[in-house]
């Protein structure tokens, strides 16, 4: 009886084993059946990858802005600059945006210090993941900084940064909307010229108060020797960028009597620098006087030089009565946003420097630094500053060309001109434009003769 019963366990194991061999044999013959099954899952998995790329695209494209915001900086330029730059999203945001997607615009400030410059520029591209980078005012900072560009392969339009080896290197990552440093001072010199040879001015000796930086360093070895080659003797006195105190450098700048002074110095420091020297009496209406460009920031420059009626200031950018329909839309924004009468010339080549960009990549397609970069390249673009090219590029050296390697990547047009301050609390976009003759709509006023 008792075998029986485990002859009848037995069996049913057996049976239970079988019908569970048998519940498992369809299953094993699903899976190894890869044709039909294979290209049945293939539709249903298709459309779930598609809504998983549609963020991506939907992702904010980031430019960054390099601007001086704080001192030693040239803090009235980076400020128009910010300003400027920010417009430049806005508008393109307002109109959809760069390749369907909204642009977002990264601004750091600069300091117009070389190792700030490149701190804030690794900042840009490897926290931030900009994939290209507009603005910049000081030379210093833009030397250091196109190190940083270089080395991790991301386009930069620089907007105010004269130095010439910042182009002269040819980093296939560097372009310059900005003028050179050396065909700024080449203009200065033939202004002076023309005041000599011309309007009969006396000039036989110019004092020129520079920055120890890469912009007022170059600028000021430049002017001397195309001066000497006219038979002008300069003398030239170098300050710390940031410098406030002029005292001591004034009562030896009025010791060599000269006939002109010409000031390249930058930021709050080339007011302060004026107005002791008008203090003095060696100021703009004592002494032909060159100020340096922040001086067309009018408000700031009346506020700090209530004496520099007269002053001569070199403005980058064609005259107010040849703006075209870009550069008139701009600053009728410009003047609204900022309540100013006029857009300094740095606010334009800001605004440029950012439109330029969106208008490369959308060209290009696509954010890929190389993609971008070829774009530049081959770019015409119509804008604050008039048509922006850049003819010397990798199809089309310096060498080939037989022109300067500073030319490389370089805006070859910009317009150069000379204002003068001829009533007090005027606003330098109705100043009168003294050269080059071709844009001349006044004659100059000639002080202390």
């Amino acid at each position: 009886m008792l075998r029986s019963r485990r002859l009848l366990l037995l069996l049913a194991l057996i049976t239970a084993l079988v019908m569970a061999l048998a519940a498992c044999a369809p299953q094993a013959e699903e899976v190894g059946s890869p044709a039909p099954a294979a290209q049945e899952a293939a539709p249903t998995e298709a459309p779930a990858a598609e809504p998983a790329a549609e963020p991506a695209s939907t992702e904010p494209i980031r430019l960054g802005g390099l601007a001086p915001l704080s001192a030693p900086g040239a803090v009235v330029g980076g400020e128009a600059m910010r300003d400027a730059m920010n417009i430049a999203v806005d508008q393109l945001n307002a109109a959809g945006g760069i390749l369907g997607r909204p642009v977002e615009l990264f601004i750091v400030d600069t300091e117009g210090l070389p190792e700030r410059g490149t701190g804030v520029m690794e900042r840009l591209i490897n926290s931030d993941k900009v994939v290209a980078i507009g603005g910049g005012y000081h030379s210093s900072v833009g030397v250091a900084a196109k190190e940083v560009a270089h080395e991790n392969g991301i386009p930069v339009v620089f907007a105010e940064t004269w130095n010439d080896t910042i182009t002269s290197v040819q980093y296939p990552e560097i372009f310059r909307i900005a003028p050179l440093n050396s065909e700024v001072s080449a203009v200065d010199v033939k202004f002076v010229q023309w005041l000599r040879d011309e309007a009969g001015t006396k000039i036989e000796k110019v004092v020129i108060l520079t920055e120890n930086t890469d912009y007022g360093i170059p600028a000021a070895e430049v002017t001397t020797e195309l001066l000497a080659e006219m038979g002008i003797t300069a003398v030239t006195f170098g300050v710390d960028i940031g410098t406030q105190d002029f005292a001591g450098i004034v009562e030896r700048i009025k010791a060599e009597e000269p006939d002109m002074i010409m000031a390249l110095a930058t930021g709050e420091a080339s007011y302060n620098f004026t107005q002791q020297a008008a203090d003095a009496g060696i100021g703009p209406q004592d002494v032909p006087f060159m100020c340096n460009q922040v001086s067309l920031e009018s408000n700031a420059f009346w506020t700090n030089v209530p004496d520099g009626k007269y002053c001569f200031v070199r403005r980058v950018g064609l005259p107010t009565a040849l703006y075209n329909d870009v550069a008139t839309a701009f600053i009728a924004k410009y003047t609204e946003v900022t309540g100013k009468q006029v857009a300094e010339s740095y606010a334009l080549e800001a605004y440029d420097s950012i439109m330029i960009l969106a208008q490369a990549i959308e060209e290009a397609g696509s954010t890929d630094p190389a993609a971008i970069i070829a774009a530049l390249e081959n770019i015409s673009y119509e804008g604050a500053l008039g048509t922006i090219t850049f003819p010397i590029n990798s199809s089309n050296t310096p060498e080939t060309a037989g022109l300067d390697p500073k030319w490389w990547h370089q805006f070859p047009d910009p317009a150069i001109t000379i204002v003068q301050y001829q009533e007090e609390g005027e606003d330098s976009s109705i100043s009168t434009v003294v050269f080059p003759v071709i844009y001349q709509t006044g004659d100059p006023v000639i002080v202390g003769q």
